[in-house]
């Protein structure tokens, strides 16, 4: 054994952290049978806690071979390593000193290492140049201009920059000139629909309900909202207390309202699908989890059948804060599948926004629709001469809620003559006609009100208890409404009842060990494609421990400091040195770390799935720039939905939109839980289900069939071909056919070809112009592919042939490698 752990252990006795050695042996291999949750301790010890476990036994069951006595057992297939067997012997015979989780711990200011390098003197630089050189490794140069400005316009914007723009950059001269390329790209309206993005998957925005019918819900102005709050740099901790009890401001502003629209992105189940009480059930676990998801980076949801398996989560926990979050002033399933809310995609509570030609027509048809019924309440009364047993009945059949003053129309009908009873039947028959014609009036226009669900508290309280193993109706023991215990109290904990708008403000107290740290992790996430801490979603036991700590904590603290303020955040990130190196490294250096988890170059990755759409339509002079409304249905291909869709599911076929609809950035894409964009889907969006915080990234055959063979993509490459050909800038260079080679790759990948990349750029073009010279039908095809009305202006035979040639070049610069990587 000795011989062993000098083999196995690369830890040295001064080096040895519990936290980053120790914690996650135990809890990936002991804490299931030995952890916090008490109701199944085996053996009746945890060693989550300091002091229970005899640790001399523990040391002979993870050394020893007999299949009896081994730990962990061997049916749970998670057997030890030799050289984690050596830590926690090394752990064990240093007196198996033991640290609370890091992440449960308020952040301290840590001390700046010596800034010992010209150039490396920001915090972050600081704290990464350390830890770079405590593992042997050394910084890459600073990237090109041309890679940095397009590694910052797709970090900041999601787009690439113009050629305008790079050519910009290229003459700056001045000192400042990156600093204000950066200050340029977040001042874009892009910047807060790229941001945007990441948030709509965290919160699991989705145009449908998902289960079952997955009909259609409206809360695109929730989205709206999250777009402007980044734009303007909304503090933070304001975004996120607008969103957990925007509704519980003392006078609410719109914003705030439609920002409470968080807690109902939940998926809710038709009526009669389950029952009532079970969907509510449901419903309140689903908030409670984003909640853990998307501001605490822990995954509460598995405290509710049971304590947490490996975090010190109780469900006594869950359902304490459960309690917050089961006010809720509103039903629990969708409503009947008919009415104008049905059409709406809404379900009350809602809030409606007309513009004010709406509301000037909806204010004149309730007016009118107000005296008719009036009308009609009084053509209903019985006719004075009527029998009495007849007013009897009539009364009683008839009764209303009519407003007790005397309308206009009760002043005439009281002042004209006695009606017979045919003329009072044909007045109502006339009356109630003309109501059933207004509320048709009325309806059209309310369907194109936008509107949004938001939350809404009812005003008794109603009472929580832990559900015995989760079940829904099987209530346990009462709670009241508190956060968790082993995280620091609520301020004023112990004074009066606490509602939302406490638990809010309580998520962004400094005193908070997680809100801050996992937003800065995901931050940091955006711009190097992993987060200091690797999963992002999970800061418990379970997740990563961080790769540099001390610089997690640095930027938490300067994070809440600046005032929760997002810009200045992401500047500092993108005006690091870290961030602009080069990727471009050795091999060695790849195999040394090859997850670049120590950032001794830059971060090199596949763009994400609406970055690289976006990207396409762009460069291609394609993409609608409107921002804001209802969700778009870009072309995909027929009968997707017939998949997943029922009958009476509304909407059960899917429509393409067409026009200008059809180019516009991928955010606005309508969401279909059942079945998300395919074009996103295969480059690894999520369907929003549930709350994601880190997207895998694969690399698939389908992916690249995806890419050359979508008809949208194709017919931008043509667009973009034929603006070439049609370009006079090119009319007086000597060889027209290379500068537009030229000017193509450039304008696609932000940099000019080399000398190799150009003669395979005219051999593919001298090969398709003789392809398509040889089969000019399969050029008109192509040319028949593009929905352009100047494309499609093109009949003589010769042109589409050039032009198909063209496209096909252009379309294969669109799928080089550097297109879609972030580099």
């Amino acid at each position: 054994m000795a011989i062993l752990f000098a083999a196995g252990s690369s830890v040295s006795a001064d080096e040895l952290s519990f936290q980053e050695d120790v914690r996650p042996i135990l809890s990936n291999h002991c804490f299931a049978c030995h952890g916090p949750d008490e109701t199944n301790n085996a053996a009746g010890f945890r060693l989550d806690v300091e002091g229970e476990a005899d640790l001399d036994e523990v040391l002979v069951r993870i050394e020893t071979d007999d299949p009896d006595m081994i730990m962990p057992p061997e049916e749970m297939h998670k057997p030890l390593k030799p050289e984690q067997v050596a830590v926690l012997k090394q752990w064990i015979e240093a007196g198996a000193p033991y640290e609370k989780h890091w992440a449960f711990v308020t952040p301290a200011s840590p001390e700046f290492p010596d800034s010992l390098h010209e150039n490396w003197e920001r915090p972050i630089d600081r704290f990464v140049r350390s830890k770079m050189e405590s593992k042997g490794l050394s910084p890459r140069p600073r990237a090109d201009r041309r890679t940095l400005i397009r590694r910052v316009a797709l970090d900041l914007t999601g787009l690439p920059p113009t050629t305008d723009e790079i050519n910009a950059f290229l003459n700056d001269t001045s000192e400042t000139a990156y600093e204000d390329l950066v200050d340029r790209m977040m001042a874009k309206p892009a910047y807060g629909e790229h941001m945007a993005r990441y948030w709509l998957d965290l919160v699991r925005f989705a145009d449908t309900n998902g289960m079952h019918h997955d009909h259609y819900r409206e809360m695109t102005p929730y989205r709206d909202w999250v777009i402007r709050s980044f734009n303007k740099n909304l503090p933070f901790d304001q975004f996120i207390v607008d969103q957990i009890a925007g509704d519980l401001h003392e006078d609410p502003s719109i914003d705030q309202l439609i920002a409470s629209g968080f807690n109902r992105l939940h998926l809710i189940i038709d009526r009669g699908t389950a029952l009532p009480e079970e969907s509510f059930v449901k419903n309140v676990v689903d908030r409670v989890s984003a909640v853990g998801t998307a501001f605490m980076g822990l995954t509460l949801q598995c405290a509710v059948c049971h304590d947490h398996k490996y975090d010190p989560i109780s469900q006594k926990d869950f359902y304490s804060l459960y309690a917050f979050f089961n006010n809720f002033d509103g039903a629990p399933e969708t409503g009947g599948r008919r009415g104008t809310d049905f059409r709406r995609g809404l379900q009350a509570p809602y809030i409606e926004f007309p513009n004010e030609e709406q509301a000037a027509e909806l204010e004149r048809l309730d007016a009118e629709l107000a005296r008719l019924q009036s009308e009609v309440n009084e053509l209903k009364q019985p006719s004075p001469k009527a029998p009495e047993s007849t007013q009897a009945e009539s009364t009683k059949a008839e009764a209303t809620d009519a407003s007790a003053q005397e309308s206009e129309s009760e002043k005439t009908l009281a002042n004209e003559p006695t009606l017979t009873e045919e003329e009072r039947k044909q007045r109502l028959q006339q009356a109630q006609n003309q109501i059933a014609k207004l509320t048709k009036q009325r309806d059209s226009i309310v369907v194109n009100v936008p509107a949004t669900l938001v939350m809404r508290e009812r005003s008794d309280i109603r009472p929580a208890h832990i559900l015995i193993r989760g079940a829904y109706d099987a209530p346990g023991e009462p709670v009241t409404r508190a956060t968790p215990s082993f995280l620091p109290p609520m301020p004023n904990a112990e004074e009066g009842q606490k509602d939302r708008m406490d638990l809010a403000r309580w998520m962004v107290d400094p005193s908070n060990p997680l809100t801050s740290r996992v937003a800065v992790n995901r931050f940091w996430q955006q711009l190097f494609g992993v987060g200091l801490v690797k999963t992002s979603e999970d800061f418990g036991a379970q997740g990563q421990t961080p790769s540099h700590p001390e610089l997690l904590d640095h930027l938490a603290i300067q994070f809440m400091q600046s005032g929760w303020d997002v810009k200045e955040l992401m500047r500092s990130m993108v005006l690091s040195q870290t961030y602009q190196q080069t990727s471009v490294a050795p091999q060695e250096a790849y195999a040394a770390d090859p997850g670049n988890r120590w950032l001794a170059r830059g971060s090199r990755y596949r763009l994400d799935a609406e970055v690289i759409r976006d990207q396409v339509l762009s460069v291609c002079g394609q993409l609608n720039p409107t921002m804001f409304g209802k969700s778009v249905k870009p072309p995909q291909p027929e009968g997707l939905w017939k998949i997943v869709a029922m009958p009476t599911s509304y909407p059960n076929s899917y429509v393409a939109d067409t026009g200008d609809k059809a180019y516009r950035r991928s955010v606005y894409t309508f969401w279909k839980r059942g079945l998300p964009p395919p074009q996103m889907t295969i480059f690894d969006a999520p369907n929003r289900d549930s709350c994601i915080a880190r997207r895998e990234r694969t690399n698939t055959p389908l992916q690249a069939l995806m890419l050359m063979n979508e008809p949208q993509f194709f017919s931008a490459a043509t667009v973009l071909a034929n603006d070439m050909l049609e370009e006079d800038r090119f009319a007086g260079e000597t060889d027209a056919e290379a500068a537009r080679l030229i000017a193509a790759f450039e304008h696609i990948t932000s940099r000019p070809p080399s000398e190799s990349t150009f003669e395979s750029l005219q051999h593919a073009l001298t090969a398709f112009q003789k392809h398509f010279q040889s089969k000019p039908g399969e050029a008109a095809a192509l040319i028949k592919r593009c929905n352009d009305p100047a494309v499609q202006s093109i009949t003589d035979s010769a042109e589409q042939q050039r032009l198909a040639a063209w496209t096909m070049v252009v379309h294969s610069i669109l799928n080089l490698d550097c297109v879609r990587t972030r580099e």
